[in-house]
């Protein structure tokens, strides 16, 4: 029977958020704990596992640490968490066949930034050169050299939004049993120089989606072990982030790399197409009462899944001072104002001042409220079903404004928030979504109209406006002009 190391580490980190990471952001699970958090959860790790079950695998669970997006992680926690996972993994490689490592790809620290690079090269110097290491990244992972070199394969998520995080891990799953069997992979990377947003990166009916289903029949040859198309996560300001097509081939060097250029040169040929189509906010809240609604502010700038503070008040700034009379819902992380709403009790009628506690870009919002719901923070993620840890949380109301605080950034790309506290956006006649983009019937299924607002934040679609210093330039489109040359770098023993 063979036996595989499970292990993961993730985080989404926004290098243009002020706000720097720490170690007590992380859910650690150490051993066999962290196969029963995975168990029936819509997670790369679920998928993997049940792949190894069903293969008579023998599973050494190891170490697992993943936190919301957030800033970049402090280096000294970074050191700590990665001492952590390396002091579980290192004395369980001699017993093992080869080991599955879940990442999200898209990490960056105050000084390292390249950290899943630099885990896979600690655990590959342990391992020695012929142990299989297969790894899974989000879509919006930055892949590096570092993480190729020292890794023999990986699979990609295929989504977005996501609803294929446990099929991504199966599919990893399912290489590393191939590895083990004899396959020889060969990963053909091409980088192209675009960042994208935007609606037609929505894979169920954008362009985008098209390259993934290209992506998905490769994967279906004999001869293809995995292939996708990764568009980086536009706000880690790292040196390789890039948009990168990747396929790997098994043992046929020539078949990685011209199906790798084939991806890459289709991507680049659409990237104007990929771009994201903003309204102001100032025209978006004149636009607003001509609909009979409900209406969407889509506030992508500040979303926390994406890395940024979620305690942007732009849009409820916007909203207040027009004389907007509709019913307004919208989602806040502002620790002050919650701890303030629980002193004051359920009831209680009291002065704060909203947004701007964590990102001083944004002015306070001066409001008198009612504290009509207090909450622990601890609920369900619609999308994932994974546990959610926003700290206490408390709903206020002033006048046609009902704001959901909570005092921790998690991420609000569905209903989840909102749910938890007995309120359905369904009742209101406009909702702030801090979510670049939410499963469709989430909220634009019933909703009249999904105004993508140009709002400041560090997460912000409007990519020449962020202040990339450290990304290889030039990158369309923080130069329109931006040449390509499409060159695949080939890796693996049989490249």
């Amino acid at each position: 029977m063979s036996r595989i190391l499970v292990a993961e580490c993730k985080q989404e980190i926004s290098s243009f958020n002020p706000v720097i990471g720490t170690y007590d952001n992380f859910s650690i699970r150490r051993g066999p704990e962290l196969l029963t958090y995975h168990q029936g959860r819509e997670t790369e790790l679920c998928g993997a596992l049940q792949v190894f079950a069903d293969s008579h695998i023998d599973v050494i669970p190891t170490y697992g640490a993943v936190a919301p997006s957030a800033g970049p992680l402090d280096q000294q926690d970074f050191e700590r968490l990665a001492a952590e996972l390396l002091d579980a993994v290192t004395p369980h490689l001699a017993e093992a066949d080869g080991m599955y490592f879940c990442l999200h790809g898209a990490m960056g620290c105050t000084e390292e930034l390249d950290p899943e690079g630099y885990l896979l090269q600690q655990i590959r110097h342990a391992a020695g050169p012929d142990f299989p290491i297969v790894i899974s990244q989000d879509l919006h992972g930055i892949l590096t050299h570092r993480m190729l070199e020292h890794s023999n394969g990986l699979a990609i998520y295929h989504t977005y939004p996501h609803v294929d995080l446990a099929d991504t891990g199966r599919r990893a799953a399912y290489l590393l049993l191939q590895v083990l069997a004899g396959a020889q992979p060969v990963v053909a990377r091409v980088r192209v120089p675009a960042l994208v947003r935007g609606n037609e990166l929505i894979t169920a009916s954008g362009v985008y989606g098209e390259t993934i289903r290209y992506c998905q029949a490769l994967e279906e040859q004999p001869d293809i072990l995995a292939a996708g198309m990764m568009i980086g996560n536009p706000f880690t300001d790292v040196p390789e982030l890039c948009s990168q097509a990747i396929v790997v081939a098994d043992a046929d060097p020539d078949l990685a790399r011209n199906e790798a250029l084939h991806l890459a040169t289709d991507f680049w040929e659409r990237r104007a197409l990929m771009q994201p189509d903003l309204v102001s906010v100032e025209d978006a809240v004149a636009q607003a009462p001509q609909y009979s609604g409900p209406v969407l502010f889509t506030d992508a700038a500040d979303a926390p899944s994406s890395g940024a503070t979620g305690d942007s008040n732009v849009l409820l700034q916007a909203l207040h001072a027009s004389g907007y009379s509709g019913q307004v819902l919208a989602p806040l992380v502002d620790a002050p104002a919650a701890y303030m709403a629980h002193d004051a009790g359920l009831g209680a009628r009291i002065h704060v001042v909203l947004g701007g506690s964590l990102d001083s870009r944004f002015a306070p919002l001066d409001l008198e409220v009612e504290v009509t719901q207090l909450g622990d923070g601890e609920y369900l993620c619609e999308s994932w079903n994974t546990p959610q840890h926003a700290g206490p949380t408390a709903v206020l109301e002033s006048d046609n404004l009902t704001i959901v605080c909570v005092s921790r950034s998690v991420p609000f790309i569905d209903r989840s928030v909102f749910i938890a506290h007995d309120i359905n956006p369904k009742d209101y006649d406009l909702i702030v979504i801090k979510s670049p983009h939410c499963q469709w019937h989430f909220f634009d299924e019933w909703a009249e109209i999904n105004f993508n607002v140009d709002a400041p934040g560090s997460t912000s679609a409007n990519l020449p406006t962020l202040g990339h210093r450290v990304c290889q330039r030039p990158m369309y489109p923080l130069e329109l002009d931006a040449p390509f040359t499409p060159v695949a770098e080939m890796f693996g023993t049989g490249a």
